[in-house]
């Protein structure tokens, strides 16, 4: 590490790194934290041929419905909206409403961000 330490005329003493070694440091911190949250049971962890699966679904609300072994019409009516809605929030032919989304992820048993797209 190539950390530059100074003391401010107040008194306050910094580390000055480059941006690179900065970075480094978030995303360390930003996996020690997932691990951290994973072994203590509020994070679900996948198998490769889980998250091959994933990254192949039409959208991560087909993966997660399948995975959970819900059809469509069960994960409709636990989410209180219509299975023809669930068919076009899966194929994405449309994304739905904040509410309605919250509402599916609870009935699955995910958090939100899981059945966020990159699209």
């Amino acid at each position: 590490m190539t950390a530059k330490l100074i003391t401010t005329p107040g008194g306050e003493k910094l580390a000055i790194l480059p941006a690179e070694e900065y970075e480094d440091l978030c995303d360390a911190l930003a996996h020690a934290n997932a691990m951290a949250e994973y072994r203590a049971g509020g994070d679900e962890g996948l198998t490769l041929k889980e998250v091959d699966a994933l990254l192949a679904a039409a959208t991560p609300l087909a993966f997660w419905r399948a995975k959970r072994g819900l059809t469509q019409a069960a994960l409709a009516k636990a989410a209180k909206t219509t299975q023809p809605h669930v068919a076009d929030l899966e194929s994405g032919k449309h994304g739905g409403s904040l509410e309605v989304m919250a509402r599916i992820a609870k009935a699955l048993k995910i958090k939100l961000d899981d059945l966020a797209t990159t699209d």
